[in-house]
């Protein structure tokens, strides 16, 4: 990346309240998002639930107004139309006619997009194949999983070829695979010169894909840039990666020893105080069938990086959405 990267989109101390309720609840769900996005990066927001991603997308898709500050795309105010003509949009949860097969709803938005017959007839096939829906073409959206409709989603999201693609968490619903699938296609995309932002609160995913990252809890972004700017690289306990027996599985844990992490290729990583504690922990890993794949002193990971970030700030009031 250049020295003076050029910004697609900015969000600029945005807020927004909500009164909820026959009480009228105040919830402040956004206090204060700022950030920007470069061009021919992929970007994470990253946040727990109700950490305010989701809103802070519905604002930059112009779906919701702030209540302050302002957000930018390719330099048009999101308030206007015209900032969304070169971007695709995957809401958190996707709504779509379950009477509709796949080919017909992408042909729906197709028509919404203004895309012509022959590009239509070559995007879909394209499309359904890419996000592994081949084979269930003639199926109602009804008798789809929440997987499914997910990867239509992302699907529609591709659909116009846009040069910003903006998704909130895609990897919903997906299992190991899916998430894998789905990483596969964000990069892919970037490497075709597309800007992908996207939400999640899967770490290990971000870690793995994204170029920068910024950090949201309680409505505020509170840290942001390049991941491995941002991590703390001072040697810290010990690391052991480990594959169970079958790849895929959640597998069981030696007991007396801590939880592990799952990695986005079927490892697991864990995390213990010390090499005579990791001695024990890969015999024990050993005995119950576990591969180990490597020891190392552990430095910090964006979930250590999170933790550290998150922890101890101030509520605000209500809650974030």
């Amino acid at each position: 990346m250049n020295s003076h990267p050029e910004v697609v989109l900015a969000a600029r101390q945005l807020q927004k309240t909500f009164r909820i309720g026959f009480l009228r609840k105040r919830v402040d769900a956004v206090t204060d998002a700022s950030f920007e996005v470069y061009r021919g990066e992929i970007f994470g927001l990253v946040g727990h639930n109700g950490a305010g991603k989701t809103t802070t997308m519905k604002i930059l898709m112009g779906l919701i107004a702030p209540d302050a500050g302002h957000g930018e795309i390719l330099g048009v105010p999101v308030n206007q139309p015209a900032a969304r003509n070169k971007v695709g949009f995957l809401p958190e949860t996707p709504h779509f006619y379950d009477y509709l097969r796949p080919a017909e709803l992408l042909d729906f938005f197709a028509e919404l997009y203004g895309l012509d017959r022959v590009t239509k007839k070559k995007r879909i096939p394209e499309l359904l194949e890419l996000v592994g829906l081949r084979g269930a073409e003639e199926k109602q959206l009804r008798k789809f999983s929440k997987g499914m409709l997910q990867r239509l989603g992302l699907a529609q999201a591709l659909l116009p070829d846009s040069e910003i693609i903006l998704l909130d968490e895609p990897q919903s619903g997906l299992d190991p695979l899916g998430r894998k699938d789905v990483r596969d296609i964000i990069t892919s995309q970037r490497d075709q010169g597309k800007t992908v932002i996207f939400s999640s609160h899967v770490l290990p995913d971000v870690e793995h894909i994204c170029d920068r990252i910024a950090i949201m809890t309680r409505g505020k972004v509170v840290k942001q840039g390049r991941i491995e700017d941002l991590l703390d690289h001072t040697e810290r306990d010990v690391e052991v990666i480990a594959e169970p027996a079958v790849r895929g599985t959640t597998p069981l844990v030696p007991e007396g020893f801590p939880e592990p992490a799952a990695l986005p290729d079927g490892q697991w990583r864990f995390v213990v105080d010390g090499r005579e504690t990791a001695d024990r922990l890969m015999g024990a890993l050993l005995q119950t069938g576990w591969s180990v794949v490597s020891v190392s002193r552990r430095r910090e990971h964006l979930e250590d990086l999170f933790v550290r970030e998150t922890i101890g700030q101030p509520a605000p009031s209500g809650g974030a959405a």
